[in-house]
């Protein structure tokens, strides 16, 4: 039986999630790739509240950018959602990937917010 890219992406993403949970003390960042946008959201999973979220349809940020789907664009979503998550107190998060591989957009998005300065 062969898998689809979406298949296999939902079972990464469902292994990944078994073993990671937000607390408010150390919530989830959660990251979402779609071909043209990405998202991210930190999250409280037990009082299952989103803290901050960022993304590349924010008026703010899609104004600034020439492309919302490359690399430029994820570093200033993770700068962004690391500024907001700062603003209400959050300094450690637990990353979540998604079911996406750490390369590209998503490790773009990671490494801009740890030098934006959320620690993970």
């Amino acid at each position: 039986m062969k898998l689809t890219r979406q298949e296999l992406l939902q079972r990464r993403h469902k292994r990944i999630r078994r073993k990671l949970s937000g607390t408010s003390e150390c919530p989830r960042l959660s990251v979402f790739r779609s071909n043209q946008h990405i998202y991210a959201q930190v999250i409280d999973d037990v009082a299952q509240h989103t803290l901050a979220a960022a993304s590349t349809l924010d008026p703010d940020l899609k104004s600034e950018l020439e492309s919302t789907s490359d690399s430029t664009a994820s570093a200033a979503v993770g700068k962004l959602v690391a500024k907001r998550a700062l603003a209400k107190g959050i300094e450690t998060v637990v990353f979540d990937r998604g079911g996406n591989l750490y390369h590209g957009r998503v490790k773009s998005l990671a490494e801009a917010a740890r030098e934006a300065g959320l620690n993970f």
